[in-house]
């Protein structure tokens, strides 16, 4: 593979890169068989990964996190898992995606809850958008909780929530005014023991089977208000405004799967013989792997491009949709290519580009479909 020339790291991220990796290889990789079988991980790699400082690099040291807000870190973590196919713990959601809200939306009390569990594994996060009946369409969730003075009454469902099973704190978009359309919806912390919070059955998926990923059900629960992330009635804002960094967080896994797809198809070709010579031989397949390469390299370049702007307060909603949907989207092209490459033995589970193929089809559908991504940057052209 050809690495971009102006790469984005500096000697610490490679020298965090290197511990990344051997935490994988150590307390990841021996036991993915066994966590694909069980539909989920082991706890005990969450609280691992804290003491080994893989978990809240932007949460403050005086809540015992590192306090850095660099995204390359958290690049670092989907790169190393993409690359020794490691997709059980749910660790990117946990500092990509939830940790924003935790970070700039609560308060001093709910910090000194929550942040150092978050740091150490203690506390393992969960964000529930998605319904039944309300998928991208985050104005039409029905999640209902009901104001009584000091408290709120939850009541709704959601599907389809990564570390559903294993997560204590789950940020909960719900509708506080059902009057109020975008206006009426507030972000609630349900924490685990909650009585009402129950957990559905642990989904059965294509992909990701070692990721827990369940339905949430919340039958009259009683949520304190010192569960209200932010103000109530700003939860659409929020969503909007932390929903770029989880789109370039999917980007970056997607060019990371492709970059390791492209290894494993280059290893291959090398080795497999037909008619008398390996098969990387044959003009077909070097033109295939030529442009698999030509591709990953500007996936890459364009990646690196979004984490810079994201670093330093540029990456808006339309750049965060077009990295998430055309990554994801070459992202299925690329690993279709490398498993075709494979020939018979690219269907078989015992090679890495089968599971790869499974686990690549949702990429382009959480995090927002590739649909609502265009529509988002049609939109933006002031069509």
């Amino acid at each position: 593979m050809i690495a971009p020339q102006n790469s984005i790291y500096e000697t610490e991220h490679e020298d965090f890169r290197r511990t990344v990796r051997a935490f994988l290889e150590r307390e990841a990789v021996p036991h993915t068989e066994q966590w694909m079988r069980d539909g989920v991980v082991d706890r005990a790699v969450w609280t691992k990964a804290g003491e080994a400082g893989l978990l809240g690099f932007e949460i403050p040291e005086e809540y015992d996190g590192p306090g850095i807000k660099d995204f390359r870190y958290n690049l670092i973590i989907s790169e190393e898992m993409s690359r020794l196919g490691v997709s059980g713990p749910g660790f990117t959601l946990h500092n990509d995606v939830v940790a924003p809200y935790m970070v700039n939306l609560t308060n001093e009390e709910q910090k000194r809850r929550w942040l150092p569990g978050m740091v150490s594994g203690e506390l393992i996060t969960a964000i529930a958008m998605t319904e039944p009946g309300a998928g991208s369409d985050l104005q039409g969730i029905r999640t209902s909780a009901v104001d009584k003075g000091d408290h709120y009454i939850l009541n709704g469902s959601k599907t389809f929530i990564t570390n559903g099973i294993l997560s204590d704190l789950v940020v909960v978009v719900c509708r506080t005014n059902p009057d109020a359309g975008h206006k009426g919806i507030s972000l609630l912390v349900v924490e685990r023991g909650m009585e009402g919070f129950t957990r559905g059955r642990n989904l059965d998926k294509l992909g990701l089977k070692a990721q827990d990923t369940a339905e949430l059900n919340f039958d009259n629960v009683v949520v304190p208000k010192a569960n209200l992330l932010g103000e109530e009635g700003e939860g659409f804002i929020y969503l909007m405004q932390n929903l770029p960094q989880e789109r370039i967080s999917i980007a970056g896994t997607a060019v990371s799967v492709m970059e390791a797809v492209l290894d494993q198809t280059l290893d291959y070709v090398k080795t497999r013989e037909a008619f008398g010579k390996p098969i990387g031989k044959f003009q077909n397949t070097r033109f295939v792997l030529a442009e698999m390469a030509t591709e990953a390299y500007v996936a890459r370049t364009f990646v690196n491009h979004c984490v810079e702007r994201l670093n330093d307060g540029s990456a808006d909603a339309v750049l965060a949709s077009m990295a998430k949907w055309w990554t994801t989207e070459l992202q299925k092209k690329l690993v279709d290519a490398g498993l075709q490459m494979h020939g018979g033995y690219g269907y078989m589970m015992e090679y890495p580009i089968a599971q790869a193929y499974a686990d690549t089809r949702i990429q382009t559908i959480y995090g927002g479909t590739t649909e609502i991504q265009k529509e988002i940057i049609g939109r933006s052209l002031g069509l």
